[in-house]
């Protein structure tokens, strides 16, 4: 049996501040609710998925973990409560390669350490038990929250795709692609902690 096809397989993170568990039906109501916080949809470089959305969103995503094209995963803050989305997505299991993506937190959860311990725990699960060769971040040109946030978690730039998808309304997406590969994660690592041990004010968001 190809032991690629279902790698990697649904996890459960726990962390301090986040943790994150394989997306089901059952997390709908609580993103419907976190979605109209900041009302996320309406960010035109973005794909956030509205209330209405929010089933149709977690069918797509579990759609293509049957693919074995994404791990989607609900984002639940210290209270169990659902406030996002996130997922190993773009898999290349042959590889040993993963995009972590499509990340949205509810506007109360953003610029506080949620963020970065997904990340960090995201990232410490590629590396450290998946064993990948590289993880990447994608996001829109005009997304420069997201950029920036990347480019805090220690991410390089790799390049830009130049009309390489199109944004909801139909416009034009260019995509900035960023990694980081296997040698570096060491010191990514170490500096994810040193933030997180700083306290929430000083860390990303990412939308």
């Amino acid at each position: 049996m190809d032991k690629t096809v279902n790698w990697p397989e649904p996890v459960t993170l726990r962390g301090r501040y986040a943790t994150l568990e394989p997306l089901t039906p059952g997390h709908g109501d609580a993103l419907a609710e976190a979605t109209k916080d900041g009302e996320l949809w309406k960010l035109w470089y973005t794909s956030v998925p509205g209330p209405d959305g929010i089933i149709v969103e977690i069918d797509r995503r579990l759609d293509l973990q049957a693919r074995a094209s994404m791990l989607p995963f609900a984002v639940l803050d210290v209270g169990g409560t659902a406030v996002g989305m996130t997922t190993f997505m773009n898999i290349d299991a042959a590889n040993k390669r993963v995009e972590i993506g499509s990340t949205w937190y509810a506007q109360r959860v953003q610029r506080t350490a949620l963020n970065t311990e997904c990340k960090l725990m995201l990232m410490q699960h590629a590396f450290e038990t998946l064993e990948c060769i590289a993880v990447e971040y994608r996001t829109s040109y005009f997304n420069q929250q997201s950029r920036r946030a990347i480019e805090r978690l220690g991410a390089k730039l790799d390049g830009v795709l130049r009309n390489h998808q199109l944004h909801i309304d139909g416009s034009l997406r260019d995509t900035c692609v960023y990694s980081v590969i296997q040698s570096e994660w060491p010191t990514v690592k170490a500096h994810l902690t040193y933030q997180l041990e700083r306290g929430p004010d000083d860390l990303t968001v990412d939308v």
